[in-house]
């Protein structure tokens, strides 16, 4: 058995009157978390026993939190310090504008078949809400966690982690490699020696166009600009997670249960883009590899097959044939791969995918041994 998270994303229905107390409630909550990271930073690495000790009493006198809710912004506040530390940011004063909620399940939420139940500052709400295709994570005994309440453009939603316990893969039927682009979004190679290529080409001429209204719309500077850019940053993340839902389940779904999907580990990608011209960085950077790998890896889970990571160094340089590695192999603008000692050619990405599968076969054969 192994455990999978996912966060289910629940639409909420209030009323005018709850809606007038759920807005009082996010505005003082922001105003809190804004409160006491002014504090934080004037007390660097203060920890959470320290912070409640000493704001706990001025918070709830001046803001009128409840207790469990002053507890929460002060764990969401050492978070985001937390998380700024982690991602390598200086130590800088964190800034929370979006009006949002942190709730404990069972203190602060919980959920009914026809209402979910929140803390306000005005005591206990129960608001309809619509799940949308997530009733089997709700349905299976799942374990919920520390939810977040959200309003965005007028509307809310309650953002609910759900762990669920699946069984683990008993039998290997598969072995796939899988290299990651941008001309193609992905292209896997499977122990059958088939290649499948999800193109990207016109997705990347698509948000080529969205960079330059973006950069249009910011040198304009107007309201009516800003609204529009914000609509349109809100419109490619909405576009970006369909493509990305759309390529993991066509995966899973070919290859079925008991397979080993080996997918490039690129952590740190942001840093080795650096390298990369300016004109070219927006596409390389901004795509959402880790989100497609979080997808792959619970769709992989539940349908019995697994994730594994592996090292994407030198492995669209590398010859699958003879071994050969060197930058010369690879023609970035034909997308081409020619080995400049045995002659191997190939498509550059489909070149990659094989280096992926056999990295990762190579990974289960040496454990095999050692076992």
């Amino acid at each position: 058995m192994k455990s999978i998270t996912i966060t289910a994303k629940v639409k909420l229905y209030p009323t005018s009157e709850q809606m007038i107390i759920l807005n009082k409630t996010l505005s003082v909550i922001r105003d809190v978390l804004n409160f006491v990271s002014t504090f934080v930073f004037g007390q660097e690495g203060i920890r959470y026993l320290e912070l409640d000790h000493a704001l706990y009493y001025p918070v709830r006198q001046q803001f009128g939190l409840r207790s469990q809710m002053t507890q929460s912004v002060f764990k969401t506040v050492l978070a985001k310090y937390k998380s700024m530390k982690s991602n390598g940011h200086p130590f800088s004063k964190a800034s929370f504008r979006n009006f949002e909620y942190d709730l404990v399940w069972n203190r602060d939420y919980s959920i009914s078949d026809q209402s979910v139940s929140l803390n306000t500052l005005s005591g206990r709400l129960h608001i309809p809400f619509e799940l949308k295709g997530m009733e089997h994570w709700f349905r299976s005994g799942g374990h919920f966690g520390t939810a977040k309440l959200i309003r965005k453009n007028r509307k809310y939603y309650l953002h609910i982690p759900v762990t669920l316990e699946v069984e683990s893969m008993n039998i290997l039927n598969h072995i796939v490699g899988i290299d990651l682009g941008v001309n193609y979004l992905a292209v896997s190679f499977d122990d059958e020696g088939n290649t499948r290529f999800f193109y990207g080409r016109a997705i990347k001429e698509k948000r080529a166009k969205a960079l330059a209204l973006r950069k249009r719309l910011q040198a304009c500077g107007t309201k009516s600009a800003k609204r529009k850019l914000k609509k349109l940053r809100e419109k490619e993340t909405r576009y970006v997670t369909a493509v990305n839902h759309a390529v993991t389940k066509a995966l899973i779904s070919q290859y079925g249960a008991g397979t080993l999907f080996i997918i490039e580990n690129l952590t740190g990608i942001r840093t080795a883009t650096e390298h990369v011209r300016l004109k070219s960085r927006y596409v390389m950077v901004s795509w959402a590899f880790y989100q497609f790998r979080e997808m792959l890896e619970y769709k992989a889970a539940l349908s019995q097959s697994e994730v594994l990571a592996a090292d994407p160094k030198y492995t669209s340089q590398s010859c699958p044939v003879c071994g050969n590695t060197t930058k010369a192999n690879r023609n970035r603008k034909r997308h081409e791969f020619c080995c400049t000692v045995c002659g191997y050619r190939s498509n550059d990405d489909r070149t990659g995918a094989i280096n992926i599968y056999r990295k990762g076969f190579n990974t289960l054969f040496a454990e095999a041994c050692q076992a």
